[in-house]
């Protein structure tokens, strides 16, 4: 198999780079939906709302063909087409509403990367660019939107076809009705043709969505190269690497920095854990933890014991065993009573001023434990 090369874009895009496209005005959009979910909410509002709006156009029809010797006389055209506005307009803003904001939503909300982007609200000279506007209609992209284009006027074209088989004869005859009547079919036979119409934009939305993501997909493809500058980028480099675990270390002082105040030395693991504890048989027959910590902690914990002068000692599987088994403020276990008074000892030869042979220390087999916590395997 050949290698991959530093250059070539070959790798899916990241959430972190369909999001920074996404920032910049490159979101997933599908026309074909938005036309969709337009024209379905204007069809479902016009079925809702349908009485509304035929009783307004009848108000409009019966003042604009009534006439009497007083309307001709005092004849007012502004007056008459405001009075038709004022019939005609709230149905009309209410059915326009309801698909602009539908249809708005369906574009928002075709995945993550929807969304409003503010930029692309902006001026570019770029869009009224006689030259820019002739390449992308002569372009591959122009081409293809000519044939998306044909191929949704067949389409469409045919089905209003087929419905006006059984529709025109029955619109032919409605000067013979009542207004009311005329009006109610006309409203009634307009929202069967959007009905159909909708069958067809179903069908067209459904293959320009997944085509639509396939070609963002393909525009935001990354390179092996992309991929390591990207993944620099999440980490950082080492300063500030550095500085992250610095903070984090500084948040971990906070909490242990009061309990490390009381402790007389520290058992650690030799970094990934570390336990806190003192001895004072007034307040316990047997050594208390007041502080434990892994990782970012533990560390910290080592830090505070330098510059207290605590004794630091390292016995890894002593220092599991109290973390994993004893609260902060709790005595240790019992079974490491043995354990534990042996480093006491040792602790407080060293205050004395005495050079003590390092301690063994033996820790019972139920209570050893992996970094997980987990019970060691023991053969």
């Amino acid at each position: 198999m050949a290698e991959e090369t530093p250059g070539e874009k070959t790798f899916a895009p990241t959430p972190k780079r369909r999001a920074d496209a996404a920032k910049k005005g490159d979101v997933l959009r599908s026309k074909e939906l938005g036309t969709l979910a337009g024209t379905a909410a204007g069809a479902l509002a016009l079925w809702g709302l349908g009485s509304w709006l035929n009783d307004a156009m009848g108000r409009i029809a019966r003042a604009g063909f009534r006439f009497d010797r007083a309307a001709l006389d005092g004849f007012a055209p502004g007056a008459a087409l405001s009075d038709a506005a004022m019939a005609a307009l709230p149905p009309v803003i209410a059915l326009g509403l309801i698909a602009a904001g539908l249809t708005a939503a369906s574009q928002l909300l075709l995945g993550q990367d929807g969304r409003w982007v503010i930029g692309n609200a902006g001026f570019k000279g770029s869009r009224i660019n006689p030259l820019s506007g002739f390449k992308r209609i002569l372009g591959w992209q122009g081409l293809i939107e000519l044939g998306k284009g044909l191929a949704k006027l067949a389409l469409l074209g045919g089905i209003a076809w087929y419905w006006a088989g059984d529709r025109v004869p029955q619109l032919l005859r409605l000067g013979k009705l009542p207004l009311e009547a005329q009006l109610g079919q006309a409203l009634e036979a307009f929202s069967s043709l959007i009905g159909a119409l909708l069958i067809g934009l179903a069908v067209i939305a459904a293959i320009d969505y997944p085509l639509q993501r396939f070609q963002r997909d393909k525009r935001l493809k990354m390179s092996l190269q992309d991929l390591r500058d990207e993944n620099k980028q999440s980490e950082g480099s080492p300063e500030m690497r550095s500085a992250r675990r610095q903070r984090q270390r500084d948040l971990a002082r906070g909490g242990v920095a009061k309990a490390m105040k009381e402790a007389q030395f520290i058992v650690v693991n030799p970094l990934h854990f570390a336990v806190a504890l003192t001895y004072d048989p007034a307040r316990a027959p047997a050594p208390i933890v007041l502080a434990k910590g892994r990782g970012e902690t533990a560390l910290a914990m080592r830090e505070i014991a330098a510059e207290e002068g605590l004794p630091v000692l390292e016995y890894p599987s002593l220092a599991r065993a109290v973390y994993f088994t004893t609260r902060p403020n709790q005595m240790v276990r019992e079974e490491l009573y043995v354990a534990l008074a042996s480093l006491v000892a040792f602790v407080m030869a060293l205050k004395r001023g005495q050079r003590p042979r390092r301690p063994v220390v033996e820790v019972p087999e139920g209570l050893r434990f992996d970094g997980d916590g987990r019970p060691e395997n023991r053969a």
